[in-house]
């Protein structure tokens, strides 16, 4: 059975590529399309949540926005894979920073990622699923970083289900295990992703940093971090 247009994306199967980037952003997942992508097509825009497919040098390349937190991430990157056929997703988005060492438009690569999130109670397991990247894209992600010298780190994420948490001392915590930096959507995608037998691997620029008070603009995030853009389209 063919369940595609789904609810949330109306292009139909054959109009995704199979490795689609992601941002929360919808309209950075538009910047993206316009500046990265030859000849790239519009597939979707209900509820505003763009998506584009064109070819980056020559190879086929979908970028679409997936909303802010983990039930969002986790509608359309379940379509994504189980609907559309799609093989790979890399997100790009924005991190608070918790390490004291990281600093505004540093990447942060998402090997794992700690959550207050309960997504992982649908799957009955009978114990605690640690979410991860994919080993190849995270090992190929950062040797381009390093190639292109980019300052960036690999570790885990924690992605909190609250923007404004009541508990402003909660990061602190995190800090203390050494998590890297803190954003709402990774493992809704790596979960997703283990359960549907696909790859997926979550790329992040430091917006902000919480512990020294200073963070970039919405206009900032929209178009500026360019770097890991760069990075994600280079593992195709």
């Amino acid at each position: 059975m063919n369940h595609t247009p789904t609810p949330h994306i109306e292009a139909k199967l054959g109009e995704i590529a199979k490795t689609v980037i992601m941002a929360g952003d919808p309209l950075r997942a538009k910047f993206m399309a316009e500046k990265y992508l030859d000849n790239p097509l519009q597939y979707n825009n209900v509820r505003g949540m763009l998506g584009y497919t064109g070819t980056y040098k020559g190879k086929k390349v979908s970028v679409q926005g997936h909303g802010m937190g983990i039930p969002s991430i986790g509608i359309y990157t379940y379509e994504l894979f189980n609907f559309y056929e799609v093989d790979t997703i890399i997100r790009v988005g924005s991190a608070g920073a918790i390490d004291d060492s990281l600093n505004i438009g540093d990447i942060v690569l998402g090997m794992g990622a700690c959550t207050n999130s309960n997504y992982a109670k649908q799957y009955n397991l009978s114990g605690t699923f640690a979410p991860i990247a994919d080993f190849e894209l995270l090992s190929q992600a950062a040797a381009e970083a390093q190639k292109r010298g980019f300052t960036y780190k690999v570790g885990n994420l924690y992605s909190s289900d609250t923007f404004y948490d009541d508990n402003t001392e909660a990061l602190r915590g995190w800090q203390k295990m050494g998590v890297l930096a803190v954003e709402m959507e990774a493992p809704a995608l790596y979960m997703n992703a283990a359960r549907a037998g696909k790859k997926a691997l979550c790329i992040c620029t430091i917006s902000d940093c919480p512990f020294k008070n200073i963070a970039t603009t919405s206009e900032e995030r929209q178009t500026g971090f360019t770097n890991m853009m760069e990075v994600a389209l280079a593992l195709l």
